[in-house]
């Protein structure tokens, strides 16, 4: 529950901000009609729909997805189509990925539309529990529309930077009278921007909690996301650099963000008790009873990244065990 206020006060305060530079844009212009700020609504809106349009096919190339049926792996489909009736949704596509980083995502238009997806890396190195956890939290994306909440979201710092390019650059170079006041609006946008970014990123962060949340409530047990997620961190800290850099720019929709596993295999020594490789119940018993720490870098990269530490999804999943 507090997690969803969390989202929607969260909502509110990106929108609100995006009405604030509309308004300020319009005082500095002297544009007070309406026809300014339904342009304005007009230029997000084809921004959304153009990503909502091509957004499937960028992933499915960048990630080289191949859709399978359930002769090829009728265990994973066996999986997906009960965890997608535990939550109330149509069975989604089923596709593997042939990126060796083990890893899953969800994506797609609408719940009808939805796929989703595990790489060959994570085939290989999770059992049939910790799998059944990686693709309970895929549909609970699913069920909770995260990737147009996402998408619709991330278009707010898109327009706060057009705004920046327009005007302050147009403001600098302009031999009208008020071009100073349009160059202060750009570097207000491009504030905006960077504030909106971070924001995006913190909402991105949100949802990925609730997901953990909704696979545990689809009926995984804790203990096997925890242990998927630690597998994770180790499997992708083992990965080729250059697989990880080429799908960069879709890591939001992984698990985990494979680029700063590295640097997270340090923390995760405060979970694994008896250095087996996985977390069971009883670590996380004793993980709910104790204060995680966090390096410096750690927190800074977690402000920067949109998906949160790993040592805090597992700490927020040790809540959970009864």
């Amino acid at each position: 529950m507090w997690l969803r206020l969390r989202l929607l006060l969260l909502v509110g305060l990106l929108f609100a901000i995006l009405y604030t530079l509309f308004s300020l844009i319009g005082f500095a212009l002297g544009l007070r009609e309406i026809y300014f700020y339904i342009f304005m609504l007009l230029l997000a809106g084809i921004l959304v729909f153009i990503q909502y349009l091509i957004g499937p096919k960028i992933v499915e190339i960048s990630m080289m997805v191949r859709y399978v049926s359930e002769k090829e792996y009728p265990e994973l489909h066996g999986m997906v189509e009960e965890l997608s009736r535990e939550a109330g949704i149509p069975k989604p596509r089923v596709g593997v990925s042939k990126l060796n980083i083990p890893n899953a995502f969800a994506f797609g238009r609408t719940k009808r539309d939805a796929r989703v997806c595990v790489t060959e890396g994570l085939l290989n190195l999770l059992n049939k529990e910790e799998l059944r956890a990686v693709l309970g939290h895929e549909i609970s994306h699913i069920k909770h529309r995260d990737v147009f909440v996402i998408t619709m979201l991330s278009v707010i710092p898109t327009i706060c930077y057009m705004m920046y390019i327009s005007f302050f650059w147009g403001g600098l170079y302009s031999r009208r009278r008020d071009s100073g006041a349009l160059a202060l609006v750009g570097l207000t946008a491009f504030l905006l921007y960077l504030i909106t970014s971070l924001l995006v990123m913190y909402a991105s962060r949100i949802r990925e909690y609730y997901a953990d949340y909704g696979s545990v409530e689809l009926g995984n047990k804790p203990s096997w996301l925890a242990t998927a997620l630690y597998k994770l961190v180790y499997g992708s800290a083992r990965a080729d650099a250059n697989t990880i850099k080429r799908v960069a720019g879709l890591k939001a929709f992984f698990l985990n963000d494979p680029a700063n596993a590295v640097n997270e295999i340090s923390e995760l020594k405060q979970v694994d008790l008896n250095l087996d490789g996985t977390i069971d119940e009883y670590e996380l018993q004793v993980l709910a009873e104790r204060k995680i720490k966090l390096s410096r870098s750690e927190k800074i990269m977690e402000l920067l990244s949109s998906h949160p530490s790993t040592l805090k999804r597992i700490k927020a999943l040790s809540n959970l065990v009864q």
